[in-house]
């Protein structure tokens, strides 16, 4: 398979998901004031728990939020095995709760009182404080300098260190756009996540490099294109097939697991894919891009 010629092919695909990502964010940014849309934990708010007392629709329940909130994009959670919905939103004062109680009321027909279908309200600071968001993309730089020294002084070329990173990089990026593309919501999950993701991707761009290392001495003659089609053919399968099985995994949690597993599962389900991709087309291809400019750089000179 020709990875090595179709690299261009595959930084676009890249490319254009991540600026996807990236206009998306500054869309909603303009639009919303927010460019990702971001839980209580981390942006505070107010909580709404009522008894519907009927079979409903979470996207009926979001049109009367969002018409008598404002808030574009609110989170509903329906409680298992109860006719009763959460209903997360930006803080409301109290004449704002009232009105979207009454229009819940009309609706679907709820009562009034102690003995009502009007369960809780609160409002909830963010838990999760901006020290804590720092921290976190600090243990995402810290890892990731840790893996360009590592593999750099374990196949002994920075190069190859340096595309790890980058791939590494390149799955954050992606995750990052499907949050902003499709508004899930960010919350202590995504964290947790995303570091997780960074310690799984690596493993199979390592299993490709190291049949890179392999192949060399065997390979002497052989042009460096063809030195990495070869070597990314012979662990594609075993990539794919690894991934694979996780994956099919963790899509079974979302689907039949609560919400807080699906909020993990699906940041967990996107790195996964990512993480296949771009250690089969990204970080490999990258490592021949760099050694190529490097070598043409000593022409140049000598």
């Amino acid at each position: 398979m020709k990875i090595v010629e179709k690299r261009k092919v595959w930084f676009t695909a890249s490319l254009v998901i991540i600026l996807l990502g990236f206009i998306s964010m500054f869309v909603f940014s303009a639009k919303e004031g927010r460019a990702l849309n971001y839980d209580l934990e981390f942006s505070g708010g107010s909580m709404l728990h009522v008894n519907i007392g009927q079979p409903f629709e979470n996207k009926d329940i979001a049109a009367i939020v969002k018409q008598v909130t404002g808030n574009p994009s609110p989170q509903i959670q329906k409680v298992v095995g109860k006719d009763e919905v959460i209903i997360k939103t930006l803080e409301m004062d109290t004449a704002t709760r009232d009105e979207l109680f009454k229009a819940l009321q009309e609706k679907y027909n709820l009562k009034d009182g102690k003995e009502g279908d009007f369960l809780n309200f609160s409002n909830i600071s963010p838990t999760v404080s901006g020290e804590m968001k720092v921290k976190a993309f600090q243990a995402v730089g810290l890892s990731a300098l840790a893996m360009l020294i590592y593999i750099s002084l374990r196949f002994k070329d920075y190069r190859l260190g340096v595309s790890a990173v980058i791939a590494l990089l390149h799955d954050v990026l992606i995750m990052l756009a499907v949050y902003a593309l499709f508004r899930v919501p960010v919350n202590n999950s995504f964290i947790a996540a995303m570091l997780t993701i960074v310690g799984y991707s690596i493993n199979d761009t390592i299993v490709v490099f190291d049949r890179i290392r392999e192949n060399q001495p065997k390979m002497r003659k052989s042009s460096l294109d063809e030195l990495i089609n070869r070597s990314v053919t012979q662990t594609m399968i075993r990539s794919i097939n690894t991934s694979l099985t996780t994956f099919v995994m963790v899509a079974i949690l979302y689907f039949l697991g609560v919400s807080s597993i699906k909020e993990f599962a699906l940041p967990l389900m996107v790195g996964i894919l990512s993480g296949t991709y771009s250690s089969i087309f990204i970080a490999s291809p990258l490592w021949y891009v760099l050694k190529k400019r490097e070598e043409k750089k000593k022409v140049a000179k000598a």
